[in-house]
């Protein structure tokens, strides 16, 4: 097994009307579908539409690294 590894960096935006950490989930799944060796995230911005005053949609951008092959 190899102890050194090399990550690519994306980002990429989730959004979700339940809230951050729906958002989140939302991004990682389906970047998953498509991206082999997803391995982290970060959270860069944390975003929000307000309707009637109220948070009313949540958006993240997420910087995500996965294994290179």
């Amino acid at each position: 097994m190899q102890d050194d590894h090399v990550y690519k960096v994306m980002e990429i935006v989730g959004s979700s009307r339940t809230g951050l950490e729906d958002a989140i989930q939302t991004a990682l799944v389906r970047a998953g579908q498509s991206i082999k060796h997803l391995r982290w995230f970060e959270v860069k911005d944390i975003r929000g539409h307000v309707e009637d005053g109220k948070a009313a949609h949540y958006q993240v951008t997420l910087r995500i690294g996965f294994q290179v092959e």
